[in-house]
């Protein structure tokens, strides 16, 4: 077999391969590309670190957005000692003791102790409470890492004390720019191979990566250890061989994430709002991100009679159906069926008038007392009760033309 690029990389580390993502990380706040809106010049968490006066925070965004990068950046440039753990894989008794070391260090060298969290909302509750008081005192310089929506994952006593930084997916043009770095980069990237682009495949890796540069390095890395070891003559990358490499694009959704919850409101929402076009496109990132869709079915029943009631009632035997056909069909053929379920209740006329009647009923039985049923409104099964009033005076509807009578149907309260 003859060499590639990759195996003479890997010559050139003397075995030790070091992924081309890691190598590129940025060294400096002057590397560092994407999320202008929090490190831009001039921006609060910049200058916070750049002076080396920073304070507790949280860094919450999707994967590959730079926040372990900042991280690095943090730990490079601090006077302050750095400690980096793991949620999952640090217990209680080893955070009192970093936060005993942090107190003996400021006492005897007056130095701070920045601990930082990876996965932070892995954290349980003991590992919260033992973090609270150390944090709210300024015995340690807390700063975290997330993936999830923080205010679902950490207690409200230490989210309190956090600043929370939002991490976005970095932009087509961010990540264009971090894969044009790779591959001119020498020292650290794939310069010295002689490798380019063609101009489809470079739309198509922005694509794949989704705002995730991690994902789309790693897919250039993929792709040079087809290339044949000849340094001397260019590399062209095609997006055929990118395609044959990333097979199919994930989206972005994790069934027990925030998007879980944003992307089914996105469905309801646009159901909601009469829009046919929107609500596929919200069904099919539920589908391709693997969502159940028993679950689906059963927010398409919901909003069959929350959102449309009986301006179609219709819509409610449309949902039912299409609940018992996900149980019956199956995926993937099941998607048909919620497809169909999807676009009638997004076209059907709206009316949530039993469900907003009912919100006032209930409001009413909550706030008033519980009134005795009228005695022309009640079962009289016994000559007791016949006796005692039961069912007198009671109007029987089909007795009268229109089978409507005026009567009293509510306590006289």
């Amino acid at each position: 077999m003859n060499p590639t690029l990759f195996d003479q990389y890997e010559k050139s580390q003397k075995g030790q391969f070091i992924p081309l993502a890691y190598r590129m990380r940025p060294r400096s706040l002057s590397e560092f590309i994407g999320q202008e809106h929090i490190l831009a010049e001039g921006k609060p968490l910049r200058e916070a670190i750049k002076s080396d006066q920073l304070h507790s925070f949280l860094m919450w965004g999707p994967p590959g957005c730079g926040k372990t990068s900042l991280v690095n950046i943090i730990a490079h440039h601090t006077k302050s000692h750095f400690e980096n753990c793991h949620a999952s894989t640090t217990g209680v008794s080893e955070f009192r003791k970093i936060v005993k070391d942090a107190e003996e260090r400021r006492k005897f060298r007056q130095q701070s102790t920045i601990l930082f969290v990876d996965e932070v909302h892995r954290l349980n509750k003991l590992q919260q409470d033992a973090l609270l008081a150390p944090v709210e005192q300024g015995k340690i310089i807390l700063i975290g890492s997330t993936t999830e929506n923080p205010s679902f994952e950490i207690n409200a006593p230490l989210l309190s004390r956090l600043q929370v930084y939002v991490f976005h997916p970095l932009s087509p043009e961010n990540i264009k720019t971090i894969l044009d770095y790779a591959l001119t980069d020498e020292e650290r990237g794939l310069g010295k191979y002689n490798i380019k682009l063609s101009q489809d495949a470079y739309e198509y890796i922005v694509h794949i990566g989704d705002g995730d540069v991690r994902l789309a390095l790693n897919i250039l890395e993929l792709a040079t250890r087809r290339l044949p070891a000849d340094s001397n003559e260019q590399h062209l990358i095609s997006k055929s061989e990118l395609q044959e490499i990333a097979q199919k694009r994930l989206a972005r959704h994790d069934k027990s994430a925030e998007s879980h919850y944003n992307l089914i409101s996105a469905l309801i929402k646009s159901i909601r709002g009469s829009d046919p076009d929107a609500a596929l496109y919200w069904l099919a990132r539920l589908l391709e991100g693997g969502e159940e869709p028993r679950f689906i079915a059963r927010r398409l029943l919901i909003s069959a009679s929350e959102d449309i009631g009986n301006a179609d009632p219709q819509a409610l035997a449309i949902a039912s159906a299409t609940a018992f056909a996900v149980d019956w069909v199956g995926m993937p053929e099941a998607q048909i069926n919620l497809a169909q379920a999807v676009t009638y209740l997004a076209s059907a006329p709206k009316s949530n008038a039993s469900y907003s009647g009912l919100l006032k009923a209930l409001e009413d039985v909550r706030q008033q007392p519980a009134y005795s049923v009228p005695l022309h409104l009640r079962n009289a099964p016994t000559s007791l009760m016949k006796e005692m009033g039961y069912g007198n005076n009671y109007k029987y509807a089909h007795d009268y033309e229109g089978n409507w009578v005026a009567q009293d149907y509510l306590p006289e309260q």
